[in-house]
């Protein structure tokens, strides 16, 4: 190469993060092939420098950022497509959605990304499945629920099911969210447990549900006009350094998700969890999505996901 090629790496949480310790896993692959030849430069959360969460999106469209991440949902204006995949209950499992994500699903749903934005996606993280959280009152059927101001993401088909649960859903970015947590304004909130704890959300709700009831992957995308331009080599670096990274993070979000649920409860929070019963009272009340979903998108992408 003969000029320095600089790759800008970000993301929405600290370092600490499976997230960012996989973009630091990508960075150091990448270095230690090309050596002098990259700069690699690193974001880890861009709200520290007063940026929204969603502004990723942008910052990746533009090339101020030359890969990110960013949970699928806040897409699904532009690419309705996604909103498959915030169907509720959609995944028995990790193993299930993963051969999902990586296969047919994961490659059909690439493919619509990216004939509507300017990105290249190079696969994706999991950021896994998501419980409910809430200050007032143990949830431990749809009911208790009720009236509750509950953040979703961006996501017409996340906040239908919350409506479908009886909770009043609230469609907002993180920094709102966190925002409402803190200030009481929002009762409750749903993601998985490691989220729940790196936004500090569980000193301040005291009540949270092993509900399993969405599934979230966070595509990995890159600047599609500046990859683009790579040299084919770096081009296929980065595809392998991506690849092995999505293995990596999996693996350190398994162990999270362990350890957030011991922070949760050192910090006095009580988790519920639901009997078999109980699980498929939320699962019949949202059922009507998955009919729903039939129609508008087809049995293909059912099959796609393996169902």
């Amino acid at each position: 190469m003969s000029t320095t090629i600089q790759i800008r790496m970000g993301g929405y949480g600290p370092p600490t993060t499976a997230f960012s310790k996989a973009l630091k896993f990508i960075g150091d692959r990448i270095e230690a092939e090309f050596a002098d030849c990259v700069e690699i430069e690193y974001v880890y959360n861009i709200m520290d420098l007063g940026h929204h969460g969603e502004e990723i999106l942008t910052l990746v469209e533009n090339g101020e950022l030359t890969l990110g991440y960013q949970s699928s949902s806040y897409l699904t204006d532009r690419v309705p497509e996604l909103g498959f995949v915030d169907l509720p209950f959609l995944f028995r499992d990790n193993d299930h959605a993963r051969t999902a994500m990586d296969g047919a699903l994961g490659r059909y749903l690439t493919e619509k990304i990216e004939e509507r934005i300017n990105y290249r996606i190079l696969g994706y993280f999991e950021n896994g499945f998501r419980h409910i959280s809430n200050k007032l009152r143990p949830v431990r059927r749809p009911e208790d629920l009720a009236g509750m101001k509950t953040r979703v993401l961006p996501s017409d088909v996340q906040a239908r099911t919350f409506q479908l649960l009886g909770a009043t859903p609230m469609r907002m970015d993180l920094t709102e969210a966190i925002d409402g947590v803190v200030n009481g304004t929002l009762d409750a909130q749903e993601n998985p447990f490691a989220n729940t704890v790196t936004y500090g959300v569980h000193k301040f709700h005291r009540y949270h549900t092993l509900s399993n009831h969405f599934y979230i992957s966070r595509p990995i995308f890159t600047h599609r006009d500046s990859v683009d331009a790579w040299p084919d080599d770096l081009k296929a670096a980065m595809d392998n350094a991506v690849r092995d990274s999505i293995t990596y993070q999996r693996r350190l979000s398994e162990r999270e998700a362990i350890d957030a649920r011991k922070e949760i409860e050192a910090a006095g929070g009580e988790i519920v969890e639901l009997t078999e019963d109980e699980h498929q009272a939320f699962v019949d009340a949202v059922s009507l999505q998955h009919a729903e979903a039939r129609e508008t998108f087809g049995d293909e992408m059912f099959k796609m996901a393996g169902l």
